[in-house]
């Protein structure tokens, strides 16, 4: 008995002791953590990597996102929607620079939960300028500086007590943030006024804009977030999603439009319907696919792009002249170009919104200026000289000894002769008048082969006739 109680104690005393490690092994989870690049200039292209990469990492379930940086800014439009998009995720984001976070790469990085520098990294110079690297106008910088100012801000704030008196310290401090846009903001021991804030990985580090200075990704998941087993998940966009985000750039954007222009203007210089009309139809096509699949487009804007083009038809070869129908058909272009860049819920539109109209318009007039400038241009240089427009332009000439005739001129005297429709006219067709064959137009509706009519006016060697009831 003894033995067999000895025996079963040694066993129990063996399973105990090999128990722990294999416990302590399987209490370790292997963490997921997503890597999405941020490596070029801020605009459509990153953010729809941006987009793209936080929607695959919450759908697996990821424990971390690190945002691997280096860039020196982009559009403000952009860098506004992946901020927000930082803010509303669950899953935790941190920020490496490898090198450089500048202008709306420092907002971005300001959203992340922690930020990592590596040493000779910089942060910071988040002031507004244009196109041409001139100052934006202020009420930019006004909105830059609030928008800077609240991501600070949503890092929250520490309570201190101490001897009884309670304190509040800004994990970011907003007004750092802010001398980041604006040269005027001072702050003792920081910044002096009258120069935009730029911090280096130490002055980071020493203001609390960075949590620590690493050299490489593996150090933060190593020593920062103590992740002794994870997998590292490196995202990759796919080739549509490449294709649609370089189709949203601004620079491109503007060559749609001057396309689109440049396309309408030819076709109403030639009949029938050909390769301007095609062209201009490729470049809307690849104008508004992109921005309705990112969700700026509402169907309306395409609806009143369409109508606008549709008016334009109308005043150029249905109405004489040129009035209310042409002067709303291109408002309505320009609108519906403009729009389709604004981020809106149908017809609503918040006030950042309303705060980049101008600048859609700046874009979508400018554009269609410059297509209007160079269509002349190309206009006025078709078959004339030796170079390649020479060649765009019919250059023979219908001599009469070659068996070409002009149609001879129709008296005016006709004006109000009757006959018979020779054709259907729908609504152009033949009609007789005495024993001549005519060209005709129908002026209201269809005239059936066979019928009475009335000629009621002559245009251009050109017969409009009328039905006889």
């Amino acid at each position: 008995m003894k033995a067999r109680l000895i025996l079963l104690l040694s066993f129990l005393l063996l399973v105990q002791l090999c128990l722990p490690a294999k416990a302590a092994d399987s209490l370790v989870v292997r963490k997921l953590v997503y890597q999405v690049d941020l490596r070029d200039d801020v605009n459509s292209f990153t953010w729809t990597q941006i987009q793209k990469g936080f929607a695959q990492a919450e759908a697996e379930g990821a424990d971390l996102i690190l945002l691997n940086m280096n860039t020196y800014g982009g559009e403000v439009l952009y860098a506004d929607s992946i901020r927000t998009r930082i803010l509303n995720t669950e899953i935790p984001v941190c920020v490496f620079i490898d090198n450089n976070a500048a202008s709306a790469g420092a907002l971005i990085s300001i959203a992340c939960d922690r930020i990592f520098m590596r040493t000779g990294a910089t942060i910071g110079a988040s002031t507004v300028v244009d196109q041409s690297g001139e100052v934006a106008p202020d009420k930019f910088q006004s909105y830059m500086r609030g928008i800077i100012r609240a991501t600070a801000e949503s890092q929250g704030r520490d309570t201190l007590i101490a001897d009884g008196d309670t304190t509040y310290s800004w994990k970011r401090d907003p007004r750092i943030a802010e001398a980041m846009v604006d040269p005027d903001v001072e702050i003792p021991g920081v910044i002096e006024k009258g120069k935009v804030l730029t911090f280096t990985a130490s002055e980071a580090l020493q203001n609390k804009y960075c949590d620590a200075i690493v050299q490489n990704k593996e150090e933060i998941l190593l020593k920062q977030y103590g992740y002794s087993d994870y997998e590292l998940k490196v995202f990759q966009l796919s080739v549509k999603d490449k294709i649609a985000g370089r189709l949203m750039g601004t620079a491109l954007r503007a060559i749609l439009i001057m396309i689109i222009v440049a396309g309408i203007w030819f076709e109403l210089q030639s009949p029938g319907i050909g390769f301007p009309s095609i062209a201009a139809g490729v470049a809307a096509i690849l104008y508004f696919a992109p921005l309705y699949l990112d969700g700026l487009v509402q169907y309306w804007e395409i609806i009143l792009f369409v109508a606008g083009v549709i008016l334009i038809f109308l005043e150029i070869f249905v109405i004489p002249g040129f009035g209310i129908a042409g002067i709303l058909g291109i408002l309505a272009v320009v609108l519906g170009l403009s729009f389709a860049l604004i981020d809106n819920t149908g017809l609503s539109f918040d006030f950042r919104g309303l705060e980049m109209l101008d600048e859609a318009l700046v874009l979508v007039i400018l554009s269609m200026l410059i297509a209007f400038i160079i269509s002349l241009w190309l206009t006025s240089r078709i078959g004339i000289g030796k170079g390649m427009f020479k060649h765009l332009a019919l250059e023979s000439v219908q001599e009469k000894e070659a068996g070409y005739v002009a149609v001879p001129a129709i008296d005016k005297s006709i004006i109000g002769k009757t006959g018979l429709a020779d054709t259907d006219l729908r609504p152009s067709g033949k009609v007789r008048i005495g024993d001549v064959l005519y060209d005709a137009v129908a002026e209201v509706g269809y005239v059936e082969k066979g019928k009475n009519i009335k000629v009621n006016r002559l245009e251009n060697a050109q017969l409009y006739v009328e039905e006889l009831k």
